[in-house]
Formats: C-alpha cells, sequence, structure tokens
C-alpha cells in the first residue's frame, strides 16, 4: 500500500503533505527530525491519510494537493473536525 498523508504541527498548527509506502516509519522520520522540511517546526501528529494499492496514484493525489488551490480546499473542508482536534 502507498498513503498520501497530513500531518500537523502541535507548536504551529502548519499542515504538511506527503507520500509514503511505509507511513508508520515516515511519521517517525518526521517526529525525530530525520527530514529536512520538518525538522524545526514539530513536533507533528498525523491528521489524516488516504492508501492508494499504487505509488503513482499516491504520487498523483499528492501533487493535486499540493497545485490545485481548490482540490487542497475542498479536502481540509471536508476534514475540518479531524483538523481543528
Amino acid at each position: 500500500m502507498h498513503y498520501l498523508y497530513i500531518l500537523k504541527s502541535r507548536s504551529n498548527g502548519q499542515l504538511y503533505i506527503g507520500q509514503t509506502s511505509d507511513l508508520r516509519s515516515r511519521l517517525a522520520q518526521h517526529t525525530s527530525g530525520r527530514s529536512p522540511y520538518t525538522k524545526t517546526r514539530g513536533p507533528w501528529e498525523l491528521r489524516y491519510y488516504e492508501a492508494y494499492r499504487s505509488k503513482d496514484d499516491a504520487m498523483h493525489r499528492e501533487r493535486q494537493l499540493k497545485r490545485f488551490a481548490k482540490s487542497y480546499a475542498m479536502l481540509i473542508s471536508r476534514i475540518k473536525a479531524s483538523l481543528d482536534r
């Protein structure tokens, strides 16, 4: 399986979107500071994920959310309660 995921920074509320084939390991990398972009913005917690059978599908969804504001806004609107906790 491949996953698209959204993390939320506990320190400043910032969201981060990524994709991986090993969600637990990737989350551990983010929370331990081994990921360059998220290193100084943590700690992070997983707030949302989508599972895909294909890596290409997960990568396509990640690109869609990062490049198209409307897709991102629609997802954020749909999962608002999960992000606000």
